[in-house]
């Protein structure tokens, strides 16, 4: 009943989190030299770490069909949601570096418009 209440919830989120993270990139990448923020892209490996994140998620979404959980926790407790936040974060990091990766792409073969 806390989740009906306004009460903290573990449920989604993840996607509107990256879907922010990545409007911040884009404003950065769309102001900042080109070169300067594909440099970033390279140094920090955000390719493989988008990749590595969509692993991580598919390895943990599969721990519960083998037997595999993490404690649930007590109902509006912060760590109450067992494997939901991890995957949540993961989501989150997964479109923020793609939509990195998406914009830079436009960048690079169409300019800035």
């Amino acid at each position: 009943m806390n989740w009906l209440c306004g009460g903290t919830s573990v449920r989604g989120g993840g996607f509107a989190a990256g879907v922010a993270g990545g409007t911040a990139i884009s404003l950065v990448a769309i102001t900042a030299a080109p070169e300067w923020m594909e440099a970033l892209y390279q140094r920090w490996r955000a390719g493989t770490v988008e990749k590595v994140s969509v692993l991580v998620f598919i390895l943990l979404a599969f721990m519960p069909l083998i037997g595999l959980e993490l404690p649930q926790g007590e109902m509006g407790r912060l760590v109450s949601g067992g494997i939901i936040p991890l995957l949540n974060v993961l989501v989150a990091v997964k479109v923020a570096l793609g939509s990195w990766a998406a914009i830079l792409l436009f960048i690079r073969y169409r300019g800035l418009l």
